[in-house]
């Protein structure tokens, strides 16, 4: 399942650059977050993920130079740190409510989060949300119908 929906996320990312010159949030990210529709909480903890990283770097970026590659593996380095955070958190007795935020991996914040500084905030996630929308519905035609089971480790 999951190769067919990156597979997917990949094609409508490609298209979406080509034909309204907006990205999705990276090329695998349509395809991860379409896996996680039936738990949107963990979409929300992947987006305030990624917009903490953003954040985070915008301030950084006012002190020093970043740009290009540097900015990338630096908003991804980020995410990833507080996606790390955020699950070392659920641990303690606050993950019983927070558990369902948890976020979509470590690296897909952190593509999010690039992408927002890249094309803006509003772009980046209306673009992710559509994309997203059809690969999943793509998905379930593709899948005859059946429930689709997340079975990604996320941490």
């Amino acid at each position: 399942m999951l190769w067919l929906s990156v597979g997917l996320g990949l094609i409508l990312s490609l298209g979406f650059a080509e034909w309204f010159g907006l990205a999705a949030g990276g090329l695998v990210v349509p395809g991860y977050i379409a896996l996680f529709w039936s738990e949107p909480f963990k979409i929300l903890g992947t987006v305030a993920i990624g917009l903490a990283a953003f954040g985070t770097v915008k301030v950084i970026a006012q002190y020093t130079l970043i740009y290009g590659r540097r900015k990338l593996v630096l908003m991804v380095l980020v995410a990833f740190v507080f996606a790390w955070l955020f699950r070392w958190l659920l641990r303690g007795e606050a993950g019983i409510m927070l558990g369902a935020f948890d976020p979509i991996g470590f690296i897909i914040p952190g593509l999010l989060a690039y992408w927002m500084d890249r094309q803006g905030v509003i772009d980046t996630l209306t673009t992710m949300v559509i994309a997203s929308v059809i690969v999943r519905l793509l998905l379930i035609i593709f899948m005859g119908g059946e429930l689709i089971e997340v079975a990604l480790p996320t941490g």
